[in-house]
């Protein structure tokens, strides 16, 4: 399918900060962000508490290129450049949490990961897989986790100190959320962080739903971490994570949602009694990193890391609809349980006049599903796999990076990774519910990437590139059996190839102390992509996949900041996408253009803050909104008219106000409202509405 051009468009330049923090993801080496020929974000700690965001994917939703989808109140699936889920690539301090039973489109994965128990998040857009493999496609996230900083503590002297913050969320039957932090050790030496988070969200409300009932849910988080000087240069490091969320509801699938009309823009009330889903994570890993200060060293900086993670989801839904009807409506259960051990080593050395980054990453997971369907009379029972049961996936890549500082001001960047994925899966069931035997599949792919980076001056560099991504089909790609949507059938099909993308990009980079700036245009090429085609019919509920899309997605993401007095900063953002793929109306039917299903609706936000002289005080205040998205699909509006109404998404512009004051070194105290207008809005593909008007109040006290 050919693509058209790209279509430039002047914007307002508006950006979140004017910091140029160290990304250490987009290259796997230490640079700050303006030397990296890369369109980056990087989220702190403090904007994360400061604008009140309740889970990492909200943390990302004020970021340029990016809108945060959430099926449910309990999920969150951010959007990257038109791709989502397993499209795009979660790390945590290094370690893929990406496995191969996510299921296709927007899922709840991110939101396993506690946002309180972060220092930092990097996102690098269209990174490609050059460095961290399958799925880096819309980007990379790399979630850099809590540490207790022992070797900026006073060296060789015991050191203890902690912190214990609570925040109300005013909105429905209210939200609470509790963090209690403890750090301990010997500067220069050891140190040991100990974080727990415990969370009861309640029902959340606006002013055209009222009250969705069921939205609220329950969350547990500990985090544990323990870092060991074992020489000046190097360091162990410990660290322990597990998250545990009950009763779930999918909304928009139950007759808790009434539908929703706005204007001219109808979603469709849900059908069943009840859709929850539980969810269990653990990660952990042992990780020994270090350099080399002899610059003739073979080695100039090493990582090695093991890890191991366990994941558990459960899915019950009660389709008792309305006429009941007991021989046909059903309760379904499902349950995965996975385990997941890795190794990933990186080395960097100096070869020539530029530096070499090379290693190797492998990823081994074991699967056991279980799941059954009964009708509501008890008189039909079947077994009902949501993927291979007794399964395998192994995930093998080797990778290197070289630098050349081709100039004083030109830097260029050149990357391959071979990677070789192999799936065993036991016994699944196809989509016509017959069961079928083990069976085992296969596939390698080689990618490259190449980008240039040019200085003009201390203040400006422009950057240019071509990186290409893949993904491999995973074990839903190939034995899934699930409902998605607002109640298709999606089954997977065992002889898939990996999708293939090729993004273009070309943007700028300004910073100095008052101003900063960042445009990038983008283009990505797809090729391939697994995606569910209707059986018989265009709007067949019934869905296989297939890799039978091919198309495009290019977009121009605007972003900047100006200090204009020494207390006041104006900031924002804004964004474009477009996009298009072709596929096969039905299986064997005729070949139809469409709209890519996650466009990003035109978006933009603009921020002031004021910080009183001593940093003592602060106010900020923020307009962020969104066009309506009418880009959809037939089969979308056909399908899932619970989540997309009629005539697509409406657009909404959403006023907030935060601020804070600094006690005392011991103290913190922060208010907000959120959604002053009282706004009923959705964000686009959501499965529910997000919260009316609400006040948010925190304190955090510290020793």
């Amino acid at each position: 399918m050919k693509s058209p051009l790209i279509l430039l468009t002047a914007a307002p330049a508006l950006a979140q900060n004017l910091l140029d923090p160290l990304v250490v993801s987009a290259t796997r080496t230490n640079r700050s962000a303006s030397d990296t020929a890369y369109s980056t974000a990087t989220i702190d700690a403090d904007f994360i508490r400061e604008t009140s965001r309740r889970s990492l994917p909200e943390a990302l939703q004020y970021t340029p290129g990016v809108f945060v989808q959430k099926t449910a109140h309990g999920h969150g699936s951010p959007i990257i450049r038109g791709f989502t889920g397993r499209q795009n690539l979660l790390l945590v301090d290094g370690v893929r949490l990406n496995n191969s039973t996510w299921r296709s489109g927007a899922v709840q994965y991110w939101n396993t990961v506690d946002a309180l128990s972060l220092d930092h998040l990097e996102l690098i857009k269209n990174q490609g897989s050059v460095l961290y493999g399958s799925d880096a496609i819309g980007g990379t996230l790399n979630a850099f986790t809590k540490s207790s900083d022992f070797k900026n503590r006073t060296k060789g002297e015991f050191y203890q100190a902690g912190s214990a913050s609570y925040e109300f969320r005013a909105n429905g039957q209210g939200s609470r959320i509790g963090r209690l932090e403890t750090e301990n050790g010997i500067g220069g030496k050891f140190g040991v962080m100990l974080g727990l988070s415990a969370k009861d969200f309640g029902d959340i409300e606006d002013s055209s739903v009222g009250r969705m009932r069921g939205t609220g849910y329950p969350e547990q988080d500990l985090d544990l971490r323990a870092d060991w000087a074992v020489t000046p240069d190097s360091t162990l490091t410990f660290y322990h994570s597990q998250v545990n969320q009950d009763d779930i509801s999918r909304w928009h699938r139950t007759r808790n949602n009434p539908g929703w009309t706005h204007g001219n823009h109808v979603a469709e009330a849900g059908k069943w009694t009840s859709n929850t889903y539980d969810q269990e994570r653990s990660l952990s890993y042992l990780r020994y990193a270090g350099e080399n200060a002899d610059n003739n060293a073979a080695i100039q900086r090493w990582n090695a890391t093991l890890s191991y993670q366990t994941t558990a989801d459960s899915e019950f839904q009660n389709r008792n609809r309305i006429p009941y009807d007991p021989e046909e409506d059903s309760l379904r259960e499902s349950d995965i349980d996975l385990d997941t051990t890795g190794i990933d080593l990186m080395l960097e050395s100096k070869i020539g006049p530029g530096n070499l980054v090379y290693g190797l990453d492998y990823y081994h997971d074991s699967i056991d599903s279980s799941g059954s369907k009964n009708n509501q009379a008890g008189t039909k029972y079947s077994e009902l796999l949501p993927i291979g049961d007794d399964s395998n996936y192994d995930l093998l890549g080797i990778y290197s990076q070289y630098e050349w500082q081709a100039t004083e001001p030109l830097e260029i960047t050149g990357g391959l990774r071979y990677t070789y994925a192999d799936a065993s899966f036991g016994r699944y069931y196809d989509n016509k519910g017959v069961q079928q035997p083990s069976a085992s599949a296969d596939w390698d792919s080689l990618v490259g990437s190449l980008r240039a980076l040019y200085k003009i001056g201390d203040q400006w560099s422009v950057y240019a590139g071509a990186s290409e991504a893949f993904r491999a089909p995973n074990l839903n790609d190939l034995t899934g059996n699930i409902v998605s949507n607002s109640g298709s059938a999606a089954a997977g099909s065992t002889s898939l190839e990996p999708e293939e993308f090729l993004t273009w990009e070309i943007g700028t980079h300004h910073h100095t102390d008052t101003t900063s700036l960042d445009v990038s245009l983008f283009h990505t090429e797809v090729d391939q992509m697994i995606t569910p085609v209707p059986i018989t019919k265009p709007d067949d509920s019934n869905t296989l996949n297939a890799n039978a899309a091919d198309g495009y997605i290019h977009g121009v993401e605007v972003e900047g900041a100006w200090r204009f007095h020494p207390q006041w900063t104006i900031s924002g953002f804004t964004s474009w996408q477009e996009g298009e793929v072709e596929a096969p109306s039905y299986i064997d039917g005729p070949m139809v253009e469409k709209y890519m299903k996650y466009l990003l609706p035109f978006t933009g936000s603009i921020a002031l803050r004021w910080t009183h002289p001593d940093s003592k005080y602060w106010v900020e205040g923020r307009i962020f909104g969104a066009d309506t998205e009418d880009r959809t699909s037939d089969a979308d509006q056909a399908t899932d008219k619970e989540r997309i109404p009629t005539n697509g998404t409406p657009g909404y512009v959403v006023a907030s106000v935060y601020a804070g004051w600094k006690v005392n070194e011991h103290l913190d105290l922060s208010c907000g409202a959120e959604n002053l207008t009282d706004e009923d809005y959705r964000i686009h593909g959501s499965g529910q509405n997000e919260p009316g008007l609400t006040g948010v109040f925190r304190a955090k006290v510290s020793w």
